[in-house]
């Protein structure tokens, strides 16, 4: 049985706890997870009993973050780190290019060399803030055709949002497993130790590195009670644990440089866990949809699936904004994306299928690919989008071609050199708003 089918039978047969920020709580083999109390003399079974902290121990219980772990090793017996180079992973503060007020877009990232793992095949293309001081994002895309073998990666600097655009990925954490498919995005806390595995022949996709606050769902406000994306909806792995002292290298992102360290045993060994500080997965097609039933075009918040919270209410560090398959019904209304701009700045990507608001194919936007508008720059429908929205009879109309999504943040993003001068970056995009011509009649 070849590694992809070995990993294929593995993913489907997984099960999971539900509920986004649940206390859950899971053992891999009976008696492992103590009762009464997290940390006794003696843990059960030989165990190492470790707390993982994703927010300060002081923080307000609502928003405080964390696990305990029981595990074979304890996350301390490990040899030291050394630097390895940082391929084409890049962190904020990014200072190698200046902010960039045009519109930008790129075709999908490139094919990756053979034996490329998601670790090797992570492309950095931009962000904002500062790692260190736990705040801002970074944009990252990843193009891989071979599974992470005999090593593992953890990131210091942020949690990682990964949105697989082809290929499935089984995700074997700390904490156990998770299967995130296209259409799927995957949520990997802060310090959390994972592996990838490939599901099908090559894997590519996003990724959102968040340095500031952990995600979180919306608010709802008027909507109500419910709506949006649901919190039954998140599945979070049951323990699974490695018992293997085959080396194994370590790979820790921390303050924007790759570490490295050769473990004689696998850091993947926790028998059992609770806690709320856990990666997720989440089917980005049960995000329930609210939308007008009467006229005008909602704006952007309202296909929030997470947001990370700043210091000022409303002002999100970064949202995860889903446009998933809708009903478009209003009446008298210009149906796409309006023209606007923002003072938010916008990632765009497309999952599959086309965005109603741009033209599609070849030259276009394209599954894989991506824009970047910046804050305040103009954008909105294309020419042959606006031409045809504006022509359009105004009957029921069912968006169920395509699944794009937005990362949106507070900041400008500043674009690496290598985004800049990339082969894939369309040098052309201005021209889809060509032709947009002057119907002023006084």
């Amino acid at each position: 049985m070849s590694g992809i089918e070995q990993a294929r039978k593995t993913a489907e047969g997984l099960e999971y706890c539900t509920g986004f920020g649940n206390q859950h709580s899971s053992e891999a083999a009976p008696g492992a997870l103590p009762h009464g109390r997290n940390s006794p003399q003696r843990a059960p079974l030989g165990l190492y009993a470790e707390q993982l902290s994703g927010s300060a121990f002081t923080e307000p219980r609502a928003h405080n973050r964390r696990s305990w772990l029981y595990r074979i090793r304890p996350s301390a017996a490990h040899p030291p780190f050394v630097r390895i180079g940082n391929g084409a992973i890049r962190t904020a503060p990014f200072t190698e290019s200046v902010p960039d007020p045009n519109r930008l877009r790129w075709d999908p990232l490139p094919a990756p060399a053979a034996g490329t793992d998601f670790v090797a095949g992570l492309w950095t293309l931009g962000g904002n803030g500062d790692a260190t001081q736990r705040t801002g994002m970074a944009v990252h895309l990843y193009h891989a055709d071979a599974s992470m073998t005999d090593r593992v990666f953890s990131d210091a600097d942020g949690e990682l949002l990964i949105v697989p655009e082809r290929g499935g990925l089984l995700l074997r954490t700390e904490l156990g497993l998770l299967r995130a498919e296209p259409g799927h995005v995957a949520l990997i806390p802060r310090g959390i130790r994972f592996r990838v595995e490939l599901l099908d022949a090559t894997a590519r996709g996003y990724v959102c590195e968040n340095y500031g606050q952990p995600f979180a769902l919306p608010d709802l406000g008027p909507v109500g009670a419910n709506g949006l994306a649901n919190a039954r909806d998140f599945l979070a792995p049951v323990a699974a644990y490695e018992d293997d002292e085959r080396p194994v290298e370590v790979i820790n992102k921390f303050c924007g440089n790759l570490w490295s360290a050769t473990y004689d045993h696998s850091p993947l060994d926790v028998v059992a866990w609770h806690g709320n500080h856990t990666p997720y997965v989440y089917d980005l097609h049960r995000f329930n949809v609210i939308g007008s039933i009467s006229y005008d075009h909602p704006d952007p918040s309202i296909f929030t699936v997470l947001t990370s919270p700043s210091d000022t209410p409303g002002l999100a560090g970064v949202d995860f904004v889903v446009f998933a398959p809708r009903w478009l019904v209003g009446e008298d209304t210009f149906r796409p994306p309006y023209f606007h701009r923002n003072v938010m700045s916008e990632y765009m990507g497309l999952i599959e299928g086309a965005y109603d608001a741009k033209t599609a194919g070849k030259g276009g936007f394209v599954p894989g690919g991506g824009s970047l508008h910046n804050m305040m720059s103009a954008h909105g429908p294309d020419r042959e989008t606006f031409d045809r929205a504006s022509e359009a009879e105004l009957k029921p109309q069912k968006i169920d071609d395509g699944l794009a999504f937005m990362f949106e943040t507070r900041w400008p993003v500043t674009a690496t050199g290598q985004a800049g001068a990339a082969g894939h970056l369309q040098r052309g995009y201005d021209d889809v708003w060509q032709g947009l011509s002057r119907n002023f009649r006084p």
